[in-house]
């Protein structure tokens, strides 16, 4: 037998209220109490699918405030930077990506001269007045990019530590079980997920060369610039594991708020999708796993997800009728709201 748990199924809205981990989370803990000391896993999945912006709400903020009441988590507002030493801690800072700073030596050396720096600085030692500079740097590089307010919000914000898994951040946390997944080592996501050290360590070192390859292609498209349609923009990529995290970094730091983005992967006989918006598009009506569902059927495909992510595979041979048909139908999406106003 097979039972689907699924948040929308259960009066939650899946984008926002609830995640795969944390309904994985309410069943561990209905099983045996003494699972609450998963919390810090629920919230690691809930931080990876940023469905923390825009303050917690629903099933998620239920566990949120399970964790912090149970010493299971711990609550400080800080900024995302996370390096041996802050020149590390900017140089791969993709999430947030700061045009002009990530990815670019001498852009940081730049900075630092500005501020007056020494290039070996840790963050942990920079004084109240030193953060709040660099603070103010990085904030302002992000709105002189076009960076919406609800994105600006979740840089310096309520963060959650665990301290019996590292004491690490769980965004931090997420994104290295990202970088194992992607890098096809999850073995060692499970290891670190079971509180295994050495397991973290290493992670730790994977995740600076999946970042890189991730500032590599972001910085090639920064110069080269996207594919245009009605509806949407698109890309090209070489890697299906990195096209939807790219497409999140350029349509949130890098691209106006128009219109979503689509990255492309051809492989072998098979184009793979993977598609962004912003809460901005899914208010005017954007819904992209409704679209990528309804193409992907008509052509033979499969694909589905969330109004502002998701994602499909077709046949090679259905590409340009599937740029064609997304373009409709996303263009008659953001159209009709319009129109209804």
């Amino acid at each position: 037998n097979v039972f689907q748990i699924n948040a929308n199924l259960c009066g939650f809205n899946g984008n926002y209220d609830a995640c795969g981990a944390t309904l994985a989370y309410s069943i561990a803990k209905c099983l045996d109490s003494s699972n609450i000391d998963l919390v810090p896993l629920a919230v690691a999945g809930a931080t990876g699918d940023k469905q923390y912006i825009g303050g917690w709400r629903g099933y998620n903020k239920t566990v949120v405030e399970e964790g912090l009441k149970n010493g299971l988590l711990e609550e400080r507002v800080d900024i995302k930077l996370y390096g041996e030493t802050l020149f590390d801690a900017l140089y791969y800072a993709v999430d947030p990506y700061y045009s002009g700073v990530s990815g670019n030596s001498e852009g940081i050396n730049r900075l630092f001269k500005k501020l007056g720096l020494k290039k070996n600085v840790r963050f942990e030692e920079l004084d109240e007045s030193m953060r709040k500079k660099l603070y103010s740097f990085l904030i302002l590089r992000l709105i002189k990019k076009g960076c919406e307010k609800d994105i600006l919000d979740t840089v310096i914000r309520s963060r959650y530590y665990a301290p019996g898994l590292f004491n690490c951040e769980m965004e931090r946390f997420a994104d290295l079980l990202d970088a194992c997944g992607k890098g096809g080592h999850r073995g060692l996501g499970l290891s670190m997920c079971l509180g295994d050290k050495r397991s973290f360590d290493e992670a730790v070192v994977l995740e600076k060369k999946y970042k890189q390859s991730i500032l590599d292609e972001v910085l090639k498209l920064e110069k080269k610039g996207f594919e245009e349609r009605e509806g949407f923009r698109y890309f090209y990529s070489r890697d299906s594991s990195l096209g939807g995290v790219i497409c999140g970094i350029a349509v949130n730091f890098i691209l106006d708020r128009e219109k979503p983005l689509l990255s492309l992967v051809r492989k072998d006989d098979e184009v793979h999708v993977s598609c962004r918006g912003n809460q901005y598009l899914v208010s005017r009506g954007l819904d992209l796993g409704g679209a990528m569902k309804i193409v992907a059927d008509r052509l033979g495909g499969f694909g589905g997800g969330h109004s502002i992510a998701a994602g499909a595979t077709i046949g090679l041979d259905k590409e340009k009728m599937f740029l064609d048909l997304v373009d409709e139908i996303v263009s008659k999406q953001l159209k009709k709201n319009i129109g209804g106003k």
